[in-house]
């Protein structure tokens, strides 16, 4: 759910649901309008289309999403705990706003190009952010010399894959996902067994 009671917060929370629930085909904007307790004048003061209701979703989940790993991140010292803070953030982000979870990164795919291009764009976001934090480790001398483009889009990759799959299906559950997609990432730029055990423990 997204917090502030102004008149768009409440258009987007109505949207949430019926898009989460009925898919964007089939969703009407009178349906947003009913459920959101506005007019439709009001819902097309702040969204000139169902298409921009439904963007403005996806780019409020994405900013959640990067506020909340940036929050978590002030309180972390060394790259690879930055890293492994961001995933736990990641996991508990979509996990807590699963609704838009399921916008974000199902419903998106195939609506078209203007979809396609938005979905992308934040994609690289979250890419950039991912090889911010691996440069960082490796200039920490926590992780050997590493391509950290390529490695930050083969994480990408991998968490979007496995969310994804617990967004649309409810499975593998989450105390399951966290502790072997972290043991997968952090092998692979040369974390040691014993730390990555280390960590895992701290969520057991």
């Amino acid at each position: 759910m997204i917090t502030h009671n102004s008149t768009r917060k409440r258009i987007l929370n109505a949207a949430i649901h019926i898009f989460a629930e009925k898919g964007y085909h089939d969703t009407r904007v009178d349906e947003i309008v009913e459920i959101s307790g506005t007019s439709k004048g009001a819902v097309y003061f702040h969204f000139p289309s169902k298409q921009d209701i439904f963007l403005g979703l996806v780019d409020e989940f994405a900013q959640i999403l990067e506020n909340r790993i940036k929050n978590v991140i002030r309180e972390e010292t060394g790259g690879v705990n930055k890293v492994n803070a961001a995933l736990l953030a990641c996991m508990e982000t979509f996990g807590h706003y699963q609704k838009l979870a399921k916008i974000f990164l199902i419903q998106a795919i195939g609506l078209g190009s203007i979809f396609e291009t938005r979905r992308q764009m934040i994609h690289d976001r979250f890419v950039q952010l991912i090889k911010d934090y691996l440069d960082e480790a490796f200039q920490d001398g926590d992780i050997p010399p590493i391509d950290t483009e390529i490695a930050a889009i083969a994480w990408m990759g991998a968490i979007n894959e496995v969310v994804i799959r617990w967004v649309y299906t409810g499975e593998p559950s989450p105390d399951r996902i966290l502790p072997v997609l972290r043991t997968i990432l952090l092998r692979s730029i040369g974390i040691d067994d014993q730390s990555i055990r280390g960590m895992n423990s701290t969520i057991e």
